[in-house]
């Protein structure tokens, strides 16, 4: 496994909104996609006055008309352009069951592969027979050795995960890195939580286990299921939270043999090591150390048969999709409808496209950008790009809270920011995935082993920079603190984020402040202790570190404040980063904006509205997004980004400039002293 979590910091654009069009333009705006000049003012609830609610001012109306999609569990700008990806995605594979030769490398592969899990008849025929050959090798492991032999193997669930990633001490090679497993029900705090929600969870959690065993043919599967339940419970206890996951001076502890021994005695590290394909690293960097300790305890003191159970529940709830329809059923009543809220299963053929997008999806997106992503794109990204790297230069040099010595370092992170826009220069080669037609379970088993193969054939070789951690064919971006990257992937650059015809001020307070975004992620709690060269290294001097962790833990206890659903707060310390990112990417988007104003003239009133209400109004349509309350919930609980509503009012009411542009005054809602905003950058 790769360990993204660390080398892909966090993915910026999450849930986007309808209304976030394109780039900056001269000229007077028309034909925009959205409105006549880029905003639905039709969204908007006058009623609300913006210094009480401004997510609400800017999306009332829209939120009150605006129902999710019974297959979906939210609704918004992601969604619109996920469906319309699906939907250009399918195009490319039905022209690839006619005419494999004519779309080019792949076709056939990935025609295949879509065949295989769209012939639902074919899998009924198949029952449970496909789990078999993987049951056996599982039945076959009937010592500790065994087991970790296939805790290392891809494709089997571990208590432990080792993965790959560029080295934090030198970012131009790779090293390896140890972990915690994850859990089936999902986070941690499911297993933990108290009250009659998480105990209904932990009920029909229970429920499934056993009718997955009882579907796979494994006997008396009710009291096996009571030993899984009871041993992911004792895991989930030890492991750290997605909060101390975030603590990276304690996450990457680099040890050699005798350190890993010392620390999980439990655990065969040679052995582990040397069948996931990494003995030649005499260091691994030990994440969750004290979890590692404790689940090598766990490890020793659990019966075999327990793991062996464990292990066959997961691969069967990992192959769902590929099974007959009643494991199919089983997986989404609990996932989709119990833990998610979602009404509905999403149509086979989409879920198809999700498959082959994860499996090959290079392939397919090589496809996707000669027949969706024009050339003059990128030109015009890389001139807003310019642009905030431009905003954030001044910002930075004027910031008066960070000494000289420590600026100097940062306008170097800042000048060696590397920006990718659309797609890769190169695409991955599947020529050597093995696709067999008809065998859908095989193929994911298969699909995974290439892709180990693929990342063990890059070690003893520089990092290589040119590879993506989305496809193009993804509605998101992302900052990598250890490459110092920003990526923007071809489907979130076209209407309704990418319209040329927007307004200046909307193409700034939306897209800008994405860009803004994720060029911040550079600067915030996680990403300011990568340097330039994306080395894990302090660049700060002590009086610098002092006053930013100051500003960001009086942000982290604002959002700390926050509570969508009665009962279940937003963690300021997990989504700290984000919120860092956001304010400082509407901060220095509209510091863009300005210099874009004073190149090319004061922006008139359109439609009643000033260049900056419109600038603020386009940010807020930008996380223009409502969630079922399952998938709120999950989220609150595991995922670093604020829920939209927050990700609005929780930023702009801390932006002096805001405050001007509307008016906002003393006894409204949002009001805050101008001692009690948070400015960082």
């Amino acid at each position: 496994m790769s360990f993204n979590r660390i080398s892909r910091l966090s993915l910026g654009v999450a849930l986007l909104a309808l209304s976030a069009p394109g780039l900056a333009q001269t000229g007077t705006p028309g034909g925009a996609r959205y409105g006549s000049f880029g905003i639905d003012l039709t969204a908007a609830d006058k009623a609300v006055k913006p210094g009480d609610d401004f997510w609400t001012h800017a999306n009332g109306a829209w939120d009150k008309r605006t129902a999710i999609a019974p297959d979906r569990t939210s609704a918004g700008g992601s969604v619109i352009l996920a469906d319309q990806a699906e939907q250009q995605v399918r195009a490319i594979l039905d022209d690839a069951a006619r005419d494999p030769a004519a779309v080019g490398a792949g076709a056939k592969q990935f025609g295949d592969l879509y065949a295989s899990f769209m012939d639902e008849a074919a899998i009924e025929r198949a029952g449970a027979a496909p789990l078999k050959p993987y049951f056996a090798k599982i039945d076959a492991a009937t010592d500790k050795q065994k087991l970790q032999t296939l805790f290392s193997t891809v494709g089997y669930a571990s208590p432990v995960e080792v993965g790959q990633l560029p080295d934090p001490a030198d970012p131009k090679r790779y090293a390896v890195a140890a972990g915690q497993g994850s859990l089936g029900m999902g986070g941690r705090d499911y297993y933990l939580e108290q009250g009659a929600k998480y105990d209904t969870f932990r009920t029909a959690y229970r429920a499934y286990v056993e009718k997955m065993l009882t579907l796979s043919g494994v006997t008396d599967a009710s009291a096996r299921a009571d030993r899984i339940v009871a041993l992911e419970t004792a895991m989930a206890k030890v492991q750290w939270s997605p909060v101390q996951s975030r603590d990276l001076q304690a996450m990457l502890k680099p040890m050699d043999a005798a350190g890993r021994k010392a620390l999980a005695p439990d655990f065969d590290w040679p052995l582990l090591l040397s069948t996931a394909g990494y003995a030649q690293f005499p260091v691994v960097y030990m994440t969750n150390s004290t979890a590692l300790t404790e689940l090598g305890k766990i490890f020793a003191a659990t019966p075999v048969s327990t793991w062996q159970d464990w292990m066959k529940f997961r691969l069967a709830s990992a192959s769902a999709g590929a099974l007959p329809k009643a494991f199919d059923q089983a997986t989404f009543d609990f996932y989709g409808k119990t833990l998610a809220d979602q009404p509905e299963q999403r149509a086979r053929w989409k879920r198809g496209i999700a498959l082959v997008n994860g499996t090959m999806g290079e392939a397919v997106g090589e496809v996707y950008v000669k027949r969706h992503y024009p050339p003059e794109s990128e030109a015009k990204m890389g001139e807003l790009i310019a642009n905030l790297r431009a905003a954030y230069k001044e910002r930075i040099t004027a910031n008066s809270w960070m000494d000289g010595a420590t600026k100097t370092q940062a306008l170097a992170k800042l000048a060696a920011f590397d920006p990718r826009i659309g797609h890769p220069v190169k695409y991955i080669d599947y020529s050597s995935l093995d696709v067999v037609r008809g065998d859908p379970v095989g193929n994911a088993m298969r699909a995974g082993e290439f892709q180990h193969q693929l990342d063990l054939s890059r070690l003893g070789k520089p990092v290589d920079r040119t590879l993506w951690g989305m496809t193009p064919q993804t509605v998101n971006a992302y900052y990598d603190p250890l490459n110092n990257q920003i990526t923007f992937p071809a489907a979130i650059l076209q209407p309704p984020y990418f319209d040329p015809k927007a307004d200046a001020a909307v193409n700034y307070g939306a897209i800008g402040a994405i860009i803004g975004h994720e060029m911040g992620h550079g600067f915030d709690d996680q990403g300011s202790q990568f340097s330039a060269t994306g080395k894990f290294e302090n660049w700060w001097t002590p009086a610098a570190r002092t006053a930013f962790t100051q500003r960001t833990a009086a942000l982290s206890k604002q959002f700390d404040a926050y509570e969508p659903i009665p009962g279940v707060r937003v963690k300021g310390a997990l989504t700290l980063g984000e919120n860092i990112g956001d304010l400082g990417g509407v901060e220095t988007a509209y510091a863009a904006y300005q210099k874009y104003q004073a190149e090319h003239g004061k922006a008139p009133v359109i439609g009643g509205l000033t260049g900056d209400q419109r600038f603020f109004l386009a940010y807020a349509q930008a996380w223009q997004a409502k969630l079922r309350e399952g998938a709120a919930r999950a989220r609150l609980l595991t995922d670093p980004h604020s829920p939209p509503f927050y990700r609005v009012n929780g930023i702009v009411r801390n932006v002096d400039a805001w405050y001007t542009a509307f008016g906002v005054k003393p006894g409204d809602a949002l009001y805050l002293a101008p001692g009690g905003r948070v400015h960082i950058w």
